[in-house]
């Protein structure tokens, strides 16, 4: 199964990169997408799209930012990752940047070179874009 565990709901595959694909520029989704080639921009869901579904294959590599409600990742990211619902981590997964999240699930041997910031339901509520806004527990705190 490409998304997830056998314990979720399968999850439909609108988009496919290949793994002989490059992409150069920003791509933009909405339903599911899985990359099994590169991307040398950033992936961002559609905004309102709280169903969308980002997969990397182990093969699957984005040079840029990722922003999508849930992510399941077996690849490299270079560039900064947030999951506004749920990211999987398998153990062939690397990150090289932040991951921001409000719900992680991570294997031994996934590897993040940056750093893990669990971001609060308001704000990821609050964010129509399918990602999470940056230095949100900075704003909460100035609330305060």
């Amino acid at each position: 199964m490409i998304f997830g565990s056998s314990r979720s709901n399968k999850l439909q595959l609108d988009t496919l990169v290949g793994p002989h694909t490059e992409v150069v520029g920003d791509l933009r989704f909405a339903g599911g997408v899985h990359v099994d080639g590169k991307v040398s921009g950033n992936v961002l869901a559609a905004g309102g799209d709280e169903r969308a579904v980002l997969s990397i294959g182990e093969n699957g590599v984005i040079d840029g930012d990722v922003r999508a409600p849930v992510i399941v990742l077996n690849g490299v990211v270079h560039g900064d990752v947030f999951a506004a619902k749920k990211i999987t981590l398998s153990e062939s997964a690397r990150v090289v940047g932040n991951v921001h999240y409000r719900l992680i699930e991570m294997e031994s041997g996934a590897t993040v070179n940056g750093q893990l910031v669990r971001e609060c339901q308001q704000t990821a509520a609050s964010d129509t874009s399918g990602g999470l806004a940056l230095n949100s527990s900075r704003a909460m705190e100035s609330k305060s």
